[in-house]
């Protein structure tokens, strides 16, 4: 019994973890947040221990503190038709300024006039509030934060305000779950550059937590990617770690020579399927087979990354909108050039290509890094060739997506 015991509180701190890392902020709706709540004390040593992640669990939410990716690895919020714009982002932090010190209770027309209120403070300008545009950038934030219950719709709909400046609504304030939106204050940045990489600091964990994070939060992670103590720390730790990421994350990490992938069998801890369904899943995965054959470099040397001619990418592209012409959506069919850019874009965003040939080893100043560690670290110079950056990269971990008979 008492191992059946330790079976099924392994498997409930399990499902509370994965719960926090796929929602990091998780209200009393969510399946798990009883969980979360009962082994409250447990995760906030866990996370605070292995990934260096601070976890607030309260009555009405959970709120789970990741530090930023860094600069250029950020994903964009999603609506319905699309990412947020820069307007968006401005009105959504506007929206957070205000309502910290607003009523419990609030109309929207009052809200609306709080916010150009605060933009008119904070030194920001804002377009006129009768423009659709603004009304519906407005909107998305307002959108947004009923999304996350920093406001409850008492009576009426925010939604309405898109369409009609004029549309009202009761609104309830929760400051206390708008007090925990910002992950990392931005009082100490002087520039939002500045903010990119405040926000993204390891702290004291240094390589520990810094390489955990990178693994745990991005789809693969390659070791030129990485400094000389990050490369050092990840090949002495990574067969320990390995164990750690199944037992408390259910994930399994593929260890190459190129770097880790932390795979999800479940697929939940992603909101980007690969592969996946739909004409632009399909012709990535192809796409990246048919470049796979192409492009596999000889045995020998440490190979991340490489180039990807534009007319071989433009002609693999464009012979398969042509062979599946019938199943594919017309859109695509008819202009290869459109199926090409999503295809980049989600292979991209999959870790399987890049537009960047640089890379943290290239950059990092010989200076900071102590002679013991380079001399055990990974040597990753000319792991993706001479390409210049911006130069489309056909990246290691597309191997995975090899046609059968080349990987036999």
């Amino acid at each position: 019994m008492a191992d059946d015991h330790d079976i099924a509180l392994e498997a409930e701190r399990r499902r509370a973890i994965r719960a926090l890392l796929a929602a990091p902020l998780l209200l009393p709706d969510a399946d798990e947040f009883a969980l979360v709540r009962r082994h409250a004390e447990w995760l906030r040593t866990w996370f605070g221990n292995f990934l260096g992640y601070r976890l607030v669990v309260e009555a009405g939410f959970a709120r789970l503190f990741k530090p930023g990716p860094g600069p250029g690895r950020g994903r964009p919020l999603q609506r319905p038709s699309g990412p947020f714009t820069p307007r968006m982002y401005a009105y959504l932090t506007l929206t957070t300024a205000v309502l910290l010190t607003a009523p419990e209770q609030v109309l929207l027309s009052q809200l609306v006039a709080d916010i150009r209120a605060a933009a008119v403070e904070a030194g920001i300008e804002l377009g006129d509030a009768q423009r659709p545009a603004e009304r519906r950038a407005l909107g998305a934030a307002l959108r947004q934060m009923v999304a996350w219950s920093g406001l409850r719709e008492e009576q009426g709909s925010v939604a309405g305000y898109a369409d009609d400046d004029q549309a009202e609504a009761l609104l309830n304030v929760d400051r206390d779950v708008v007090a925990h939106l910002l992950a990392t204050a931005p009082g100490r940045a002087a520039t939002p550059e500045d903010f990119v990489v405040q926000a993204a600091d390891a702290g004291p964990g240094g390589s520990r937590h810094r390489v955990r994070r990178r693994l745990i939060e991005e789809p693969v992670v390659y070791v030129d990617e990485l400094t000389a103590a990050d490369r050092v720390w990840l090949r002495r730790e990574q067969r320990r770690d390995e164990q750690s990421y199944l037992d408390y994350a259910g994930l399994q990490a593929e260890l190459r020579a190129e770097g880790v992938a932390l795979l999800d069998p479940d697929e939940t801890l992603t909101d980007v399927t690969f592969p996946g369904s739909g004409t632009v899943a399909q012709a990535a995965l192809l796409t990246i087979g048919e470049l796979v054959v192409r492009l596999r470099p000889e045995p020998g040397s440490l190979v991340v990354g490489v180039p990807v001619p534009t007319a071989m990418l433009d002609e693999v592209v464009a012979e398969l909108a042509g062979r599946h012409a019938r199943r594919w959506a017309a859109q695509y069919v008819q202009d290869p050039a459109v199926l090409q850019e999503a295809v980049v874009g989600l292979l991209v965003s999959m870790g399987l290509m890049t537009r960047s040939a640089a890379t943290v080893a290239d950059t990092e100043p010989a200076q900071d890094i102590p002679a013991s560690v380079a001399e055990r670290a990974v040597d990753v110079r000319g792991a993706r060739g001479d390409a210049l950056d911006g130069t489309l990269l056909l990246l290691a971990a597309a191997a995975r997506y090899a046609p059968e008979e080349l990987v036999r």
